[in-house]
């Protein structure tokens, strides 16, 4: 399924910005952290972290679920996996023949 060139737009933005990207590494660390837990961890105030939230919410790197009267973030690593086959893989997977080759020739008898 071709990915909408949009969705990538806004995923790419959201993943430029340090602020995000340490939001995204602590929900990788500890999921499911309300707002004020993951304030503790960024200097900048309240409103600047639901602001950057709300990017990774409309990017779908975050996901939100009310529990009680509190509302629990988690990552989403589902477009962070679909880049990599889009982006990464495909590039990685000549580099491992490479260097899987290079180890046959190396390991092969001589003789």
């Amino acid at each position: 399924m071709a990915q909408d060139p949009g969705d990538s737009d806004l995923l790419f933005k959201a993943l430029a910005d340090p602020s995000r990207r340490t939001l995204l590494d602590l929900l990788y660390a500890n999921d499911g952290r309300t707002l004020n837990e993951l304030c503790e961890h960024l200097d900048m105030t309240r409103q600047g972290v639901t602001q950057h939230l709300a990017l990774l919410v409309a990017a779908n790197l975050v996901a939100t679920k009310w529990q009680g009267r509190e509302k629990l973030h988690f990552l989403n690593p589902v477009p962070l996996q679909d880049i990599y086959g889009r982006w990464i893989a495909k590039f990685e997977r000549r580099r491992l023949k490479a260097l899987n080759d290079l180890k046959r020739r190396l390991e092969k008898p001589n003789g």
